[in-house]
């Protein structure tokens, strides 16, 4: 059996094929690294929404608590209670 050698029309065909190919899978390539970038971003966003979810429950569980609201009224608003001193460190 004898095998017929590809003509010139046919490497040229295989070449612009295998071109096609490269430059396709190169694309998908960026895309991927783009998508994973995004993907990544997107994680923090939901971490750092579960954390604020958190604190907020800690909030709604804790509202009723007369040692957390007074904790909140001297570290978030500077209050204190009658008969107590506050020192303020004036190095800062």
């Amino acid at each position: 059996m004898k095998l017929k050698r590809a003509g010139m029309a046919t490497k040229l065909l295989v070449l612009v094929l295998l071109a096609a190919v490269s430059v396709a899978l190169l694309s998908t390539q960026a895309k991927l690294s783009d998508a994973q970038a995004d993907r990544e971003a997107l994680s923090r966003q939901v971490q750092e929404q579960q954390e604020a979810n958190a604190a907020l429950q800690d909030g709604i569980d804790h509202g009723a608590d007369p040692e957390y609201l007074a904790d909140i009224a001297r570290s978030r608003l500077g209050l204190v209670e009658p008969g107590e001193i506050e020192f303020v460190d004036s190095s800062k």
